[in-house]
């Protein structure tokens, strides 16, 4: 049985134990770092922030149950047993690789400047069909994240779907040394963090740092309609996915169903079947064929896969379509970069009604931003966008390059300083019958636009 106890955590993270004897073998199982997420036999992870710290939260996770706590720093009245080390954050990745080491199962690993989650999700759906899957919940795809999840790892699961996002070098690697992924599925090279990682080549280095830490069995699983991907060599045993024909799997036929589907064709070399998924985006269609390897990678055959595609959900903020009072509205709002915004507004070009983009910075592009932000107000109105309205210090370049291209007497573009003014130019602007995009990067806070559409 794989199980933890607070003895076994201050052992491997060389941490000093602190509590009643009979506490030491405490089965722990779970992490969690927000005191109000805390499950009964969790290990409350104490972290230092700007604003708040978590030790001042440690015996109210102990009243939810924690069984142990993990702390830089000794508890004033602690109420439970718990381990002091010189850094949580250290300690959890430590724990988190050791955790993982116990389990013989499948670990893929995802990473990619666009797509990754959705990826995520539609391959952990895929192969919900035929196992027991744990994936990565929410946003934990960094160094406190990643170790969380490979924490909640437990006997019954029978392969592990884990995202893998990095913002510089020397991060894949931090996370890679603790998932050790035996498939790795990247879907594109693109200019998100292009600010610390200097250029696509940058980004590229950064993020296959993970294939130092795969064995010689490994399998790279990589987006063939990338350029630099399909040049690059990983070397081990590499399957391409995407649209064009030299891909080892591919999607063809791609037919939109409105807000409520997208439907195409796979093309292996195991032959070709049907394959629907219940959610909006021609962009899903370009990123199922990487569920397909996998699924057979893992021995599933094609009537498993596609029933499996049948499963996929997508996560709010991305890509989410609503509909209220005749309008529209895709929240797209958790993130955003020159790859996603391009992706977002080619597939709302496909849907009826009058199309209106929102349109916020996208943050971390350096020196490139005000050209790829002037790009991007270019490739709006290429797509038919009838209506923008942008906010934000660089999204004013997006208005600047949407009326270099726009037909002035067809189209209306407006730039706001502040949300506020956004927010107040809102009811003017959008009525029945429309069909509404929202996305800027996360930092533009741009889902206080949600309540707002939804009172109108």
């Amino acid at each position: 049985m794989k199980t933890l106890t607070p003895q076994k955590i201050a052992e491997v993270t060389g941490g000093e134990y602190i509590g009643s004897e009979s506490g030491r073998n405490a089965t722990v199982a779970g992490a969690e770092r927000d005191n109000r997420d805390v499950k009964p036999g969790n290990l409350f992870i104490c972290i230092r922030g700007a604003r708040v710290d978590g030790h001042n939260y440690a015996n109210s996770a102990f009243d939810s149950g924690a069984a142990c706590c993990l702390a830089e720093q000794k508890i004033p009245g602690a109420k439970g047993p718990y381990v002091v080390v010189k850094s949580t954050l250290e300690a959890i990745r430590t724990l988190g690789e050791y955790y993982r080491s116990l389990f013989d199962i499948p670990m893929i690993g995802i990473t990619g400047s666009v797509g990754k989650t959705t990826a995520k999700e539609i391959i952990a759906a895929v192969l919900c069909e035929k196992y027991n899957v744990l994936k990565t919940e929410m946003n934990l795809n960094n160094e406190i994240g990643v170790p969380l999840t490979l924490l909640s790892l437990t006997e019954q699961h029978e392969v592990a779907v884990i995202e893998m996002g990095i913002s510089n070098f020397g991060d894949m690697s931090v996370l890679a040394r603790m998932v050790r992924p035996n498939i790795f599925v990247m879907t594109k090279i693109g200019y998100a963090h292009i600010l610390e990682l200097g250029d696509l080549q940058g980004v590229l280095r950064a993020k296959t740092e993970v294939f130092a830490y795969m064995e010689p069995d490994g399998i790279a699983v990589m987006n063939g309609d990338d350029e630099l991907l399909l040049g690059y060599d990983p070397k081990m045993r590499t399957l391409t996915f995407g649209l064009e024909e030299h891909n080892n799997v591919r999607a063809v036929g791609i037919k939109t169903g409105g807000i409520d589907s997208v439907e195409f064709e796979i093309i292996s070399e195991k032959g070709k079947f049907p394959v629907k998924l219940p959610a909006y985006g021609n962009h899903l269609a370009a990123l199922a064929p990487a569920a397909v390897i996998v699924g057979q990678l893992l021995g599933m055959t094609d009537d498993e896969i596609r029933k499996g595609f049948m499963l996929y959900e997508p996560v709010e903020g991305r890509s989410n379509v609503k509909t209220h009072n005749g309008i529209t509205l895709i929240d797209d709002c958790y993130n955003a970069n020159p790859n996603s915004v391009k992706a977002a507004l080619t597939s709302i070009s496909s849907l009826p009604g009058r199309h209106i983009a929102i349109l916020g910075d996208m943050l971390s592009l350096g020196e490139h931003s005000i050209k790829m932000h002037h790009e991007i107000g270019i490739f709006a109105a290429q797509c038919g966008i009838k209506c923008l309205l942008c906010q934000g210090d660089h999204a004013r370049y997006i208005y600047e390059g949407f009326l270099t291209e726009a037909e002035k007497n067809e189209t209306q573009a407006y730039y706001y300083t502040t949300m506020t003014d956004l927010i107040e130019a809102l009811p003017g602007k959008i009525k029945k019958g429309d069909c509404l995009l929202i996305k800027a990067s996360r930092g533009m806070h741009f889902e206080k636009l949600l309540p707002v559409i939804a009172d109108l």
